[in-house]
């Protein structure tokens, strides 16, 4: 079974007088981020961790800043189009680990409500996803938050109709093949031993 592992990362500066979204989930504060679309940076960064896993480029390529279609866009679209991109090159989503970073609001309250939501977003186990919350400890980082988030995805087994089929087709390749070469030997232009007649034979001109 193939594995694959991902790692996304985002940044937001905070705002006043936007909402606060993280993770999907709306947040009581004073100051929301600032960004083109929600801003929910850690949505972002899962959906580049998406992206990246299966190397289908990252969240600016299918959904440019440039773009006004996606001003103030709810951003779990984005996730729902990397979600579909991991689907269509055969994967899904064995576990994930994210980090934020901020020094305010405090995440640990509401990690559990979070890793609820991004479960039910990615269609997996809550056991399945991390959510831990730090602070900048120092770094000049108070007006903003940072996400990073690593994803481990694995190849989605063949179902056991189509596997049977594939060995069933590769066997009958297999034995035709054998039977060739037995009756042509070792001339692979042998075309005599077929029960075949060459288009051209020097024994017509007699």
């Amino acid at each position: 079974m193939g594995m694959r592992i991902g790692y996304g990362f985002d940044s937001h500066a905070f705002k006043p007088g936007v909402p606060l979204v993280i993770g999907g989930l709306k947040i009581e504060h004073d100051e929301g981020l600032a960004g083109h679309s929600d801003g929910d940076l850690l949505l972002h960064a899962i959906t580049d961790a998406l992206l990246g896993a299966v190397s289908a480029g990252d969240i600016g390529t299918f959904f440019p800043p440039s773009d006004m279609r996606w001003k103030n866009a709810d951003s779990t679209i984005f996730l729902e189009t990397a979600l579909e991109e991991i689907a269509t090159a055969g994967y899904r989503i064995v576990n994930m680990d994210c980090v934020l970073i901020l020094m305010r609001p405090k995440i640990v309250p509401i990690a559990g409500e979070m890793r609820a939501r991004v479960a039910e977003l990615l269609n997996v186990s809550q056991r399945d996803v991390s959510i831990k919350a730090k602070t900048p400890e120092g770094l000049p980082q108070e007006g903003t938050a940072v996400a990073h988030v690593t994803v481990l995805l694995e190849s989605i087994p063949e179902p056991e109709e189509e596997t049977h089929k594939r060995i069933t087709a590769e066997a009958d390749a297999t034995e035709v093949d054998v039977v060739v070469r037995t009756l042509m030997g070792d001339d692979p232009h042998n075309m005599r031993r077929l029960g075949r007649k060459p288009t051209f034979d020097t024994d017509d001109l007699t």
